[in-house]
């Protein structure tokens, strides 16, 4: 008898299924990983040294972080953007 998680799972595949990736479009998504890791890491970097710097003005602090939360979701989004597109150049 299968678990709830497996009848789950087996519902899934049925739907969509799993795609396989070549191994030059898995180079091509580390590479994509990498590069935006760093990216994300640069940004981080240099902001929260400028939230160090502005050490005491809350309001700079406050608007600071809110940059850097919203710098590091529109670097993720494009890297999941180009990394969906290598995964479709395997279907297509």
């Amino acid at each position: 008898m299968k678990s709830a998680y497996e009848l789950a799972m087996s519902r899934l595949e049925k739907s969509e299924p799993t795609q396989s990736l070549s191994e030059e479009q898995k180079k091509m998504l580390a590479e994509i990983d990498s590069e935006y890791g760093a990216r994300i890491a640069e940004r981080r970097i240099f902001l929260e040294g400028e939230i160090t710097k502005a050490f005491g003005d809350e309001l700079s602090i406050h608007d600071l972080r809110r940059q850097l939360s919203c710098e590091i979701a529109a670097i993720e989004e494009k890297r999941e953007l180009r990394k969906e597109k290598v995964r479709k150049e395997s279907i297509g």
